[in-house]
């Protein structure tokens, strides 16, 4: 567990199904987990650094650890509505929609395109924007990229839609960029996902 940015907690961990490290969040004092899966250090951080409440999903695939949290601290789980047919019998979910604002302040921005319920999360008490699957990080790398094409129905395609979307994104006051697939960018996040959406 490393605090990135005050008051905002990563780790990684492997996702069995993916075989690959994933970054999960922890926003401490809004006792909001983000994309989360349990840290290697244990369920027992949270009883000591403060237990969460709330887990936000940045798309329907990313609820990870997340039944396990709720079993342990009874957190409330959150999902953009058009994905919660992905999670139906996994256990009880609180829909939301693109343009609400969730628990901690956080809002919810519609990327779209590599799937109906990709979602960016906006931390406006953290200066920090969360994304799902459309950006990633890959390992031992400082640029963004893409998911490799074979995730990608009509890569060309989808690749030119997720930059549309990006760029409308860069309209928000954010300096910290959060990866669901890699490690986040601090202080030059905004800047880093300019570079990676181009001109419009």
């Amino acid at each position: 567990m490393q605090e990135v940015t005050p008051g905002v907690w990563h780790w990684t961990a492997r996702h069995e199904h993916i075989h690959s490290d994933v970054s999960s969040y922890y926003l401490l004092a809004e006792r909001v987990l983000i994309d989360p899966m349990v840290p290697a250090e244990g369920l027992s951080w949270f009883d000591e650094h403060g237990v969460p409440e709330h887990v936000l999903l940045t798309n329907r695939h990313h609820d990870r650890g997340a039944w396990q949290l709720r079993d342990a601290f009874g957190c409330t789980v959150h999902c953009v509505r058009s994905g919660l047919h992905e999670l139906d019998g996994r256990g009880p979910v609180e829909a939301f929609d693109f343009g609400d604002e969730l628990p901690g302040g956080v809002i919810a921005y519609e990327v779209g395109v590599i799937c109906p319920d990709e979602t960016a999360l906006f931390i406006p008490a953290h200066r920090a924007l969360a994304c799902a699957d459309g950006v990633v990080r890959g390992p031992g790398r400082d640029e963004l990229g893409f998911v490799p094409d074979e995730y990608i129905d009509n890569p060309e395609e989808t690749k030119a839609g997720l930059r549309d979307a990006y760029r409308r994104l860069l309209g928000l006051d954010f300096d910290h960029l959060l990866l669901a697939h890699g490690d986040p960018v601090i202080a030059s996040g905004k800047e880093a996902l300019r570079d990676f959406a181009g001109p419009g």
